[in-house]
């Protein structure tokens, strides 16, 4: 399946941004999907991953309870609603398709189709 993110943007701290990711060529609810993000000298993370029916999700912790994703599979798009960002969510944000059933999804060599990432800057 090919996946194209989009929505980041320059924002203040506090401020919020939506991320879309949208799929084309696959059945998208075979997949489950993640947004992960680097910065700069560090490793790419999970930020957030949702089942392929969108009842389960899961979230690092340094995004709960600010981050909710969601999906709508009639559309083929998963979605990455940020509030209350801070300058430390500064990032590319990338989503990411998994087509395990069963599978870590912390870790980002289970996912086999990737997004060309976005960029995501929070001003202080």
């Amino acid at each position: 399946v090919q996946l194209q993110a989009s929505g980041g943007g320059l924002v203040q701290a506090g401020g919020s941004l939506r991320l879309s990711c949208a799929a084309s060529g696959g059945t998208f609810s075979n997949y489950g999907t993640g947004w992960f993000r680097q910065s700069p000298g560090k490793e790419r993370e999970l930020v957030a991953h949702i089942d392929r029916a969108g009842v389960s999700t899961s979230y690092a912790v340094s995004v709960a309870g600010r981050f909710a994703i969601s999906r709508d599979n009639a559309k083929n798009t998963v979605y990455l609603q940020m509030n209350s960002l801070k300058p430390e969510d500064t990032a590319v944000y990338y989503c990411a398709a998994a087509r395990a059933t069963f599978y870590d999804v912390t870790q980002a060599h289970n996912y086999a189709d990737w997004g060309q990432g976005t960029q995501v800057t929070v001003s202080s």
